[in-house]
């Protein structure tokens, strides 16, 4: 057999192997009842692992067993043994036995739950899909310390974490009585959402609402933050018994709202980036984080162009004129220089 012929067997070996053993629920971390037919989906059936989709409804879809060698029942999770590692912070070791495209699936005596992706600590950033996919494949049959999270045994869910376990046992508990209002603290962007920003603390991750990023307008929190970036921020509210941290990026600055009217000189050439272009007009943002409206009654098109995208794009550098501004609804119109 040729070296590319082992390499090929060894690659079938390998989505053979993560087919027969990623087949948990795509709600991450959810167990299904032994007898749910969710069982039988393969974690092909999202299309991660080949050229041969596996599909849902009883459409070519193979039989297999659970997880585990002795398929037992979900009610044999030891939830007692959960919440005390929950509770004391604490680290355990367990086998990761599958994975999907959101993470992988781990198991112990009488415990299974779910690594996120953005929890995995050998995941890159920005890892392309075939790379996720080696490197989801070198975790399989792996021993990985791991803390947990979040539980919930009304869903049966259970999620870990192996970079808080990096930060070692009982950090968390010391971050969270240690941790006050107004403390300004800096982590890494783990998870981006529509709702907000996830933030690393080192053992805690702490959450930055959606409205608690900027002063201005923020259509998601992707147009602030990547996942890696490193940012400051100050905590808003602790809450030890939900073990959740509540940040703001805003109000480490003042709020450029006020008294914003005296401020601003119309007369001046503001640089403006465009964010968002609709259809009533665009908006940008200034280089002091407000948001305004330029709106298309105040545009005129060059020629040859018959839409807004024909001669202006997100991201790009402009030069406005503030023309008004309302700081109690917070709405800040803006011109294009020559227009």
């Amino acid at each position: 057999m040729t070296s590319q012929q082992e390499a090929v067997r060894d690659r079938n070996n390998q989505i053979l192997k993560a087919q027969k053993r990623a087949i948990f629920k795509k709600t991450n971390g959810t167990f299904p009842e032994k007898n749910d037919r969710n069982w039988e989906i393969f974690a092909q059936s999202n299309k991660s692992f080949g050229d041969n989709p596996t599909l849902i409804n009883n459409q070519h879809v193979k039989k297999t067993k659970s997880p585990t060698n002795k398929a037992q029942p979900f009610s044999s999770i030891n939830w007692d043994k959960v919440n005390w590692l929950y509770t004391n912070d604490e680290i355990i070791t367990l086998k990761v036995i599958g994975f999907n495209r959101g993470g992988v699936l781990v198991e112990g005596e009488h415990i299974y739950g779910f690594v996120p992706a953005s929890h995995l600590v050998q995941l890159c950033i920005n890892a392309t899909k075939h790379e996720r996919e080696r490197i989801f494949c070198n975790y399989l049959d792996q021993d990985v310390a791991l803390k947990v999270i979040e539980f919930d045994p009304n869903k049966n869910r259970i999620v870990f974490s192996e970079r808080a376990a990096l930060a070692g046992a009982g950090k968390r508990k010391h971050l969270l009585n240690k941790l006050k209002e107004g403390d300004i603290v800096t982590g890494f962007v783990t998870n981006i959402t529509d709702f907000g920003v996830f933030v690393d603390l080192g053992g805690l991750e702490g959450l930055i609402h959606v409205s608690e990023l900027s002063w201005g307008r923020v259509h998601h929190p992707s147009t602030i933050f990547d996942i890696g970036d490193e940012v400051e921020t100050m905590v808003v509210n602790v809450y030890e018994d939900q073990a959740r941290v509540a940040l703001s990026c805003k109000r480490l600055k003042k709020n450029p709202w006020d008294n914003l009217a005296d401020q601003i000189d119309s007369s001046k050439i503001f640089n403006a980036t465009v964010t968002k272009i609709v259809k009533y007009g665009v908006f940008a943002r200034l280089e002091i984080g407000i948001e305004g409206l330029i709106h298309i009654s105040t545009i005129d098109f060059p020629a040859n162009c018959s839409c807004i995208e024909d001669f202006l794009s997100k991201g790009q550098t402009v030069k406005v004129f503030v023309i008004s501004v309302d700081s109690q609804k917070r709405r800040l119109g803006l011109k294009l220089e020559g227009n």
